[in-house]
């Protein structure tokens, strides 16, 4: 049975912390027994308890600690105890963070990496449940990773801990934590067909068919991949319709040429993302598409996200705020021309 993303993402840690001394985790709560709200640093600060911070309930100053710690020669990695919390540490991260190798002529790296456990569908209410990491997107000198159960989540994290040498935000649908991996062998994934690009943060493209039959593109990430991936299945079922799903993991930069090359194959794009639509994730990557995957689309491209509302405490008024299945294969739909089963059935 393959791990899970919870798992996945702690032994990372326990092979990074193990193979560089340089790797320290800051954080609310972070101590054992309880390792973290959500367990990834769990047994950590037992193995490693010198390099693990737990810190006062302070995001802007442990983010700015981390930030001198990279500055440093360190590779700190910051836990935000729920990702809604960021923008307590904004100042830290676009004033500061990013900011510096442009201010002294790259004479100096910002190698740091603040995990963001995002998103809802777990009941924790308005202020504990959102996704904030599109308001990252202009931020100059900011990366911006999600985390999906198609790639790794661990080697994610080890290359943007390891390696990358931006201050990088590396998202972590708290939903996603249980899920266990659907890594792509053989360019297969169970039943699909499945694609990956190159690079340290790849994109996935699945597809029940071949790809040289796919009707409509659905580009999800992070939490909404494995939504994307039950749509186009209920799509093919329900009305014999190939759906080709792109998930990036690099969401700033955009990865935009397996999204191009899938809307030049089916003329048709949904865009998919957990928060409220404006100034989101799908906007950009609609703006983005290049003019020649513009010019093969058939349909007005549709995205799929949030209600512009607070998510509420009650689950059933959470669940109908969030974007789900039924919404995907409903705009997937509008895209698509009537088949010829619906038009025989009038």
């Amino acid at each position: 049975m393959s791990q899970t993303v919870l798992e996945s993402l702690n032994q990372a840690f326990h092979r990074m912390m193990q193979a560089d001394e340089r790797v320290h985790l800051l954080g609310e709560d972070l101590l054992d027994p309880y390792g973290g709200a959500f367990k990834v640093s769990r047994g950590l600060s037992t193995a490693f308890e010198d390099r693990v911070w737990t810190t006062p309930i302070s995001e802007a100053g442990f983010v700015g600690v981390a930030i001198g710690m990279a500055m440093g020669g360190l590779l700190p990695v910051v836990e935000i105890m729920f990702g809604d919390f960021v923008l307590l540490a904004a100042d830290q991260l676009i004033n500061h963070g990013a900011k510096y190798p442009w201010m002294y002529n790259e004479k100096i790296e910002v190698p740091l990496v603040v995990r963001l456990p995002m998103g809802g569908r777990r009941g924790y209410g308005p202020t504990h449940s959102q996704t904030l990491e599109k308001h990252f997107l202009g931020a100059p000198g900011l990366a911006i990773v999600a985390a999906n159960p198609f790639v790794d989540p661990g080697r994610l994290l080890e290359l943007a801990t390891l390696h990358d040498r931006r201050p990088v935000l590396f998202v972590e649908n708290k939903k996603m934590y249980a899920q266990r991996l659907r890594l792509i062998e053989g360019g297969r994934c169970g039943g699909m067909a499945a694609r990956t690009t190159g690079g340290a943060y790849p994109t996935v493209s699945l597809s029940f068919g071949g790809f040289e039959l796919a009707d409509v593109t659905l580009v999800a990430y992070g939490g909404m991949a494995e939504l994307a991936v039950e749509a186009a299945e209920r799509l093919l079922i329900e009305d014999e319709r190939y759906c080709e799903v792109v998930i990036p993991s690099s969401i700033q930069p955009l990865e935009m040429d397996a999204i191009a090359q899938s809307v030049a194959r089916s003329g048709r794009l949904v865009v998919s993302e957990e928060a409220p639509g404006a100034g989101g994730v799908g906007a950009e990557i609609i703006s983005a598409l290049p003019a020649a995957a513009f010019a093969a689309l058939q349909a007005q491209p549709r995205r799929v996200c949030a209600l512009n509302l607070p998510i509420a405490n009650s689950p059933a008024l959470e669940t109908a705020t969030l974007p789900g299945v039924d919404d995907l294969l409903e705009a997937m739909r509008q895209v698509l021309p009537p088949s010829k089963s619906t038009s025989a059935a009038g």
